[in-house]
């Protein structure tokens, strides 16, 4: 063997043992590994995917993610609620010590503790449901810490079909979207006006045959939350096609989501249909 072709088997050599290496990792370097520890903590309970209960009776609730609705009060789980809390329960065992990141805003409105959950050895909690298929990514300013990292685990998700991904948070079409649908979801469909009201801008949708001004189904953007846009790029929108994810509930006769970031909007190419979208994505 000359020495040209030892060189060259020592290379290639070397490119399949990084790649072996490369795949032996855990699904998100990957793990979304975080800067910094505040606290660590004992976990006594896990109440469902994205919100556990602490040993000293805090509660906690995952930043980043959402996690489908476990059911109570005699109503139905949502499809992969159950398997969501079940992996968590699974991934900490019991008694797991785990180490919190508080999130810029450290509580939400109900009193909870808002925090980046880690393993041990540093693991992401919040990537590993995500991987999983078991959580959608989301984001509420001023909480953007492991924005970019959690999507891009999502998106492992979503290209392997796992999961919510399979059904639940594929994005809906608005034109099919039933005026009893609540709750976390993704939504489809053309930006057609772009309005303003005093505390608000508005971006609407079609509206069906038969509806009115303010029906039908529309996003709010909080005027406070304009600052997180760019410039000029609400007034933009008008005319393209978006997804855009978080919580419908009902406002007088309309289906309204309220969205205070733009990666809760995915704006799509022309001509792109709903069915390729978990695919293809252009987030701004």
């Amino acid at each position: 063997m000359t020495d040209r072709v030892r060189r060259k088997a020592s290379q290639w050599g070397a490119f399949f043992v990084c790649v072996g290496l490369f795949c032996a990792l855990p699904a998100w370097a990957r793990d979304c590994p975080t800067d910094r520890v505040d606290e660590r903590a004992v976990v006594a309970q896990v109440i469902d995917g994205d919100t556990l209960r602490l040993r000293d009776g805090r509660l906690v609730r995952l930043i980043g993610i959402n996690t489908p609705e476990i059911g109570r009060d005699g109503r139905p789980s949502e499809p992969f609620a159950e398997q969501a809390r079940d992996a968590v329960q699974r991934m900490l065992g019991r008694n797991a010590v785990v180490g919190l990141r508080l999130g810029a805003e450290p509580r939400d409105r109900h009193g909870r503790l808002l925090a980046h959950v880690y393993h041990a050895d540093g693991r992401s909690l919040e990537a590993a449901l995500l991987t999983r298929g078991l959580a959608a990514q989301i984001v509420v300013p001023p909480n953007l810490y492991g924005l970019d990292c959690y999507r891009a685990a999502e998106q492992v998700a979503r290209d392997h079909g796992r999961g919510v991904w399979r059904a639940l948070y594929r994005p809906q079409a608005v034109e099919s979207l039933p005026r009893s649908t609540r709750g976390f979801r993704l939504i489809s469909g053309r930006i057609t006006s772009v309005g303003d009201s005093k505390y608000s801008v508005w971006l609407n949708f079609p509206r069906k045959p038969g509806e009115r001004k303010r029906e039908g189904v529309a996003l709010r953007i909080p005027r406070k939350d304009l600052a997180n846009f760019p410039r000029g790029f609400l007034r933009e929108l008008r005319g393209r096609q978006v997804v855009a994810r978080g919580w419908l509930f009902r406002h007088k006769k309309q289906l309204v989501m309220v969205v205070r970031h733009p990666a809760a909007l995915e704006v799509r190419p022309a001509g792109m249909r709903v069915a390729a979208a978990d695919r293809h994505s252009l987030n701004p």
